[in-house]
């Protein structure tokens, strides 16, 4: 039997945020159109047949066609299948103002929620059926 090599306390990275996140999904042109043109994202980078790529404060949102990815032989390959979730985050007082901007563009919210924090959160879908999230700052202990 092997002995196991204790370490000492394990000392935290360091990071400060999650910088990128994916999203798999079926159709950039669709995807482009929801999160630039509906939600107003800033477009980053698109790639016919692989990506679309943009700004969403200070992180980047990363689309890929799964399959595309899943091919790559530069990158790791990296893709997911289903129905993934995210969250974006706006600052309390323009949460309100937020929500209605959805409704307003034809978007359902399917569902709100207060935490017992007290901070609230509404949930909708994007084209591909993704879970997307509005939560107010503060709602993690920012």
């Amino acid at each position: 039997m092997a002995a196991q090599r204790t370490l000492g306390p394990r000392q935290p990275m360091h990071i400060t945020q999650i910088k990128e996140t994916c999203l798999y999904v079926s159709d950039l042109e669709r995807t482009h159109a929801f999160y630039a043109e509906l939600l107003g994202f800033p477009l980053l980078s698109i790639v016919a047949g692989r990506h679309v790529f943009f700004q969403a404060g200070s992180s980047v949102l990363l689309c890929f066609l799964p399959e595309a990815t899943k091919a790559d032989l530069v990158l790791p390959p990296h893709y997911a299948h289903g129905h993934q979730h995210l969250a974006f985050e706006v600052l309390p007082p323009e949460y309100e103002i937020t929500k209605q901007d959805l409704v307003a563009k034809g978007i359902n919210i399917i569902h709100e929620h207060e935490w017992p924090n007290g901070f609230h959160s509404c949930y909708f879908l994007d084209p591909d059926q993704h879970v997307l999230e509005i939560v107010q700052t503060g709602m993690w202990r920012d």
